[in-house]
């Protein structure tokens, strides 16, 4: 077998779908068509070949996206895989496209939908593009239930090809369950990823400047992660103040889990939110928006805390009801968080069950 693999970030497929593509080379080839931002010499010493493709992430150009979809019709006919896997949403149309005219099965993996549905013109274009590309795909994985609703509600595809997973899912031995931190020098709460304004930092920073007013020296909030251009002076002035501890970007997230005492993401949308499943998988409680992508990955009250989405005064009364638990409720609900992961999260099963789709014959 020979798989094709086509997505626009190769950092990111590195860290979330590199098992699956180690149960692909058990079975063949693996040929991966990327924008090449880090990790293409850990693909080639896997066994990958890797082929490095140009692709604009995050705006619409007619002009590039037809050349990439025209590139993506020489490699098929170039390469002659047996399937095709898509991640993301221009590999999902363009490669999808070209994959159908060509008949060549493939599955499309649907990781959220993202700020393209968020304006009604663009969401108008794109669910036309989707559905023309999704028509003869073989299955469309989706990371959470109402994503695969409405793209069937909007007729992108049908029930029939849907299939639900978790995301990636979490490498549950690469995020292991690490002991729950001492309090004796207060609190630290962990936000971790692109501070921008879909990740609800606007929220957050209101939420945890009363929380500081309220506990002073004894709550800490550590950034972790590249901030937008905008975010850039409140950053900053946060920092200077002693409000927040800014990180940075970080290779390696696991020892700001493990210094954590609770993980908060209060996103505006999602398709599996992966900060939420590594901070549970490490054993810390987490604070999350009660929206798609996210609340799946926390059990209400036992895991952690599901506030309102874009409402600073609902992260804020989630933010100070952890701080009011004891220690020993705040490690339980971290011990409980990983549990969940243990038994739905586990990237593991998450493979075997794209394995199981690949192989499915309708």
């Amino acid at each position: 077998m020979k798989y094709l693999i086509l997505t626009n970030h190769s950092y990111m497929l590195w860290q979330f779908r590199r098992e699956l593509i180690g149960r692909l080379l058990e079975e063949g080839q693996v040929v991966i068509s990327t924008p090449f931002v880090g990790h293409e010499h850990d693909f080639e010493a896997m066994g990958c070949r890797l082929i490095d493709t140009k692709l604009e992430r995050r705006t619409i150009d007619p002009v590039k996206d037809l050349k990439l979809y025209r590139f993506y019709q020489r490699l098929l006919a170039e390469e002659q895989p047996d399937a095709v896997i898509t991640y993301s949403i221009k590999p999902n149309i363009y490669g999808g496209y070209a994959c159908r005219r060509r008949k060549i099965p493939y599955i499309v993996n649907v990781q959220g939908l993202g700020t393209a549905f968020q304006k009604r013109w663009i969401a108008a274009l794109v669910t036309v593009m989707y559905r023309t590309a999704l028509r003869g795909a073989k299955a469309v994985i989706f990371e959470n239930q109402a994503n695969a609703k409405l793209f069937c509600r909007k007729r992108i595809t049908d029930k029939n090809r849907t299939v639900i997973l978790h995301g990636a899912g979490v490498n549950l031995d690469h995020y292991a369950c690490r002991p729950y931190p001492d309090e004796s020098a207060g609190i630290r709460f962990l936000f971790l990823g692109r501070i921008m304004k879909e990740k609800g930092v606007d929220e957050l920073f209101q939420a945890f400047g009363r929380l500081k007013e309220e506990y002073g020296d004894r709550v800490t909030l550590d950034l972790v992660g590249f901030f937008e251009d905008e975010y850039k002076e409140t950053v900053q002035r946060l920092a200077d103040s002693g409000t927040v501890v800014f990180h940075g970007f970080q290779e390696d997230p696991r020892p700001y889990y493990e210094a954590a005492h609770c993980v908060v993401q209060p996103s505006y949308h999602e398709g599996m939110n992966n900060v939420n499943l590594e901070g549970a998988a490490t054993g810390r409680a987490v604070i999350t928006s009660d929206i798609p992508g996210c609340l799946e990955a926390v059990r209400d009250c036992k895991t952690g805390y599901l506030a309102q989405v874009r409402d600073a005064d609902s992260l804020y009364s989630c933010m100070r009801r952890f701080m009011q638990l004891t220690p020993q409720e705040r490690s339980s609900m971290g011990a409980n968080g990983r549990l969940l992961m243990e038994q739905i999260f586990d990237r593991k099963d998450v493979a075997s069950k794209v394995i199981e789709v690949l192989h499915h014959n309708p």
